[in-house]
């Protein structure tokens, strides 16, 4: 646990879920920056009287931090959200005092200070931002951050195209500000997403249909190469009354076992909001929406009873945020383990050079190589 020292009190925050053996911070040098210059550090302090929005809040720092003042989050992480929950908790604010949004939901109707931790995707922030222009007016103050690698010329083209004069300020600690003066009068368009693609032949039962991607899901403009080595190498999905398509994204394999005609009940899993809604998306435009399909937000497998699943497929991130880590893939493991009934099997598609067949050996007992290529290796571990 680390604590965040402030003019308003210093707060103790971790990330979710918590773990004593981690090291990376609920903060970083980006999100001190902003709150010092809301203080006024570098001028005079941001009046934070009227509706204050955060978007893009990774664990909750932010609005911890500012929860006197009532803050909006809009988040498209379920971690993010169950972070900022316990951080509030742990930090002895009201709940109430946080109101916790998706970034699918309503923005609040008009927006007097936004303030945006600069998303790791171009895409998402794109999308937000026509989201929430809508909701700003002419005195609006909108402040983003993040590390300088992270901010682009690219990043502050989108917040001119989109609210209106945009400008940076001086790097500290390797963060950036930026500044941006809403103009109400900006002719920006309509957000270009979700967007469609048709999917490629020689995939299984999914080939050729149309899939729908919401900003920031993974690959949003193609069939990632992953995905299709692991459809095209999928195990026979008969006789299977529960399959979970775990990290759904936009949700193609998930479907394709929905397709099978196994009669199987899918349920799609992510911690992405945005994950979500494009494979809910997807399922319906390309399958019985009376079939048997279920569209879950949880970490990982934490969200399914114990002994209740026939099947998991899962092609799992190997990183969290910027920071590169198999921590969640070993969640994702665990959690299939504890999820799968005796002789239900769990699918793994990943990079060769991650040795994933190591863990799912110490966890499951066995693991076999399924199928193999010089990039990917799809791997089957079976719960005795």
């Amino acid at each position: 646990m680390n604590h965040l020292s402030t003019s308003n009190g210093e707060f103790r925050l971790t990330r979710f879920p918590e773990d004593p053996r981690d090291q990376l911070r609920a903060w970083d040098a980006a999100d001190e920056y902003l709150l010092r210059h809301l203080e006024g550090t570098d001028g005079g302090p941001t009046d934070l009287s009227g509706t204050v929005v955060v978007l893009g809040d990774r664990w909750g720092a932010l609005v911890t931090a500012l929860a006197d003042h009532r803050p909006v989050q809009i988040t498209d992480s379920y971690l993010t959200q169950q972070a900022t929950r316990a951080n509030l908790v742990r930090n002895e604010v009201p709940p109430d005092a946080v109101r916790l949004c998706t970034t699918m939901d309503e923005p609040p109707p008009l927006i007097d200070v936004l303030l945006i931790r600069v998303p790791k995707g171009l895409s998402l922030l794109e999308d937000q931002l026509h989201r929430l222009a809508p909701h700003v007016h002419a005195g609006t103050v909108v402040v983003g951050a993040g590390m300088v690698t992270e901010i682009h010329t690219s990043t502050l083209q989108l917040f001119e195209r989109i609210l209106g004069p945009t400008r940076t300020s001086l790097a500290a600690k390797k963060a950036r500000l930026i500044f941006c003066s809403p103009d109400p009068r900006l002719p920006r368009g309509a957000s270009p997403w979700p967007r469609s693609y048709a999917l490629p032949t020689g995939i299984g039962t999914v080939s050729g249909l149309t899939v729908t991607n919401h900003a920031g899901t993974f690959c949003a403009d193609r069939l990632d190469i992953g995905t299709r080595f692991f459809l095209q190498n999928l195990p026979p999905l008969g006789g299977h009354e529960h399959v979970v398509d775990l990290g759904c994204g936009n949700g193609v394999i998930g479907l394709a076992a929905s397709l099978a005609g196994s009669g199987a009940k899918v349920t799609f899993i992510d911690e992405s909001y945005q994950a979500l809604a494009s494979a809910e998306a997807t399922f319906r435009a390309n399958a019985d929406v009376d079939g048997g399909a279920t569209f879950l937000a949880a970490d990982g497998m934490s969200g399914v009873p114990a002994g209740t699943v026939d099947l998991v497929l899962t092609n799992p991130p190997f990183h969290t945020h910027r920071a590169r880590t198999d921590a969640t893939a070993w969640r994702m493991f665990n959690g299939s383990r504890t999820a799968l009934r005796r002789g239900g099997e769990l699918w793994v598609v990943a990079n060769r050079h991650l040795g994933y067949h190591v863990k799912l050996r110490r966890l499951f007992g066995n693991c076999e190589v399924a199928a193999s290529e010089p990039k990917f290796v799809v791997l089957r571990a079976v719960k005795r």
